[in-house]
């Protein structure tokens, strides 16, 4: 059985690039436009893996990393979780520490434009 991919990310390029980059390597992907959407897919879907951008509308990544932590999602908690932004790490550590007192939980960060080996090589590496 194919794992299955959540990507969350509001840019179509983005979305049709990585993609086919992953269904080429014989991942299942399921996409979602903003972070309300990835919830919603993520409960419905349960995802192997989550690619999360951080900058989308309505509910951005920030909140869906927060959200991931509440009982209800308690059922993902070793779903590993990717932010793949075009925010530096540091910027967004510090304002997701800000915004909610707690630290910021994935399991990897890629910034924007990420290199597709690494990208492949990173999600590899949970599987």
């Amino acid at each position: 059985m194919n794992k299955r991919i959540l990507l969350a990310d509001d840019d179509p390029d983005v979305v049709e690039v990585v993609s086919m980059l992953l269904e080429d390597e014989g991942y299942e992907i399921i996409t979602a436009k903003d972070g309300g959407e990835a919830l919603e897919k993520i409960e419905a879907e349960s995802p192997d893996l989550v690619i999360l951008d951080l900058l989308m509308p309505r509910v951005d990544g920030f909140a869906v990393i927060n959200t991931l932590h509440e009982p209800r999602f308690e059922r993902w908690a070793g779903t590993p979780l990717i932010v793949l932004t075009s925010v530096r790490e540091e910027v967004s550590r510090r304002r997701y520490e800000l915004e909610t007192g707690k630290q910021m939980d994935y399991a990897a960060y890629l910034e924007k434009p990420a290199d597709p080996d690494e990208l492949l090589e990173t999600v590899a590496s949970f599987f």
